[in-house]
């Protein structure tokens, strides 16, 4: 009889008891739907997983709202092994104990090919409306954010600091304030009859054998080279004519999706930005790429900033996303309501 009084209050006691203090940053794995990605060919899901990382503290103070950071990330892994890599909830719990807090989100980038470039076509998807709109709206309408661009910050790594570049110019008045990592595919690519001639020889098969680069190149034409009406079953126009030579519109079409090329364009969108930061390792195989880029932010009067650093094109990830991106935004994002 006591046995059990005893147990029944401690039951009591237990149900009693405040839930324990969120004391650490805590990571979400969750889907959202993209509208902006429905009716894709390529058969890419609209509903997307993303990581969200919310600081200490968040359950406990149901009337505080935060800054938001977006990651964008590379190409090839979905973005739950992204997460494994990048452990972006080290970045927020470091930037938490230093006095600045932050949710961090990250959606998935992923395609059949293995990444959509945060790009937009009828083959591949709208992926830049799946951040810019869908995504934004998402996190807005089920986290307690500072809903204003002076809030937002974006940042990416390789494909994703493309799509940092590439949505803050096509897209201005939702992020404030960008950070690009080793960005990749910033000068212009160029199609060569030998190119054309591997991708279109390639079967089903052959496809999902690829590696890495040669994967890269057959996404991005069906990203920013579509066909839909190709008998190709990737429906991509390489623009391999008969007689042996590229057609000159689509290096122009690959042209017209290189931010070395487009920014001339975009200085006012540019010039808008309350901060703009890259950076890129001193062994990374898209140096020049990103010193092309620089070049032309410099010769145009763009302002930003920039860190060589030692370091290969991944290696070095995990740990500036916390000594660096996170401490970036918290001297350019708004951390109360404007």
């Amino acid at each position: 009889m006591l046995k059990s009084a005893v147990t029944a209050l401690s039951a009591l006691l237990l149900l009693a008891a405040p839930a324990a203090a969120q004391d650490t940053a805590r990571v979400a794995q969750l889907t959202f739907e993209a509208p902006s990605l429905a009716g894709n060919l390529e058969g890419n899901s609209t509903a997307r997983n993303v990581v969200v990382v919310t600081p200490p503290g968040y359950d406990e103070n149901p009337e505080r709202r935060y800054p938001v950071v977006y990651f964008l990330h590379g190409y090839w892994m979905p973005v739950e092994v992204q997460q494994a890599g990048f452990r972006l909830d080290e970045a927020v719990q470091a930037s938490s104990e230093t006095g600045h807090d932050f949710i961090m989100v990250m959606p998935d980038g992923f395609s059949k090919l293995r990444g959509g470039f945060y790009s937009s076509g009828p083959i591949v998807g709208d992926y830049e409306s799946m951040v810019a709109d869908d995504l934004v709206g998402w996190v807005d309408a089920n986290y307690r954010t500072l809903a204003d661009p002076a809030s937002r910050g974006l940042a990416g790594h390789s494909m994703g600091g493309y799509g940092t570049i590439r949505i803050a110019m096509h897209r201005p008045g939702i992020f404030s304030s960008i950070y690009m990592m080793s960005a990749c595919c910033l000068p212009p690519m160029e199609m060569t009859p030998d190119q054309a001639r591997a991708i279109e020889a390639m079967s089903e098969e052959d496809v999902a054998a690829a590696e890495f680069f040669q994967l890269a190149s057959v996404s991005t034409l069906a990203t920013w080279s579509p066909d839909p009406t190709a008998e190709h079953f990737l429906r991509i126009d390489t623009g391999l004519r008969e007689d042996g030579t590229i057609d000159p519109l689509i290096n122009q079409r690959l042209a017209a999706n290189s931010p070395v090329v487009l920014m001339p364009q975009f200085l006012p969108e540019l010039a808008a930005l309350e901060g703009f930061a890259m950076d890129i390792g001193d062994a990374d195989f898209l140096l020049e790429g990103n010193a092309q880029f620089r070049r032309e932010l410099d010769r145009f009067g763009v302002e930003y900033q920039f860190e060589l650093y030692e370091g290969d094109h991944g290696n070095r990830i995990r740990e500036r996303i916390r000594t660096e991106v996170l401490p970036f935004f918290a001297q350019h994002l708004a951390i109360e309501a404007q």
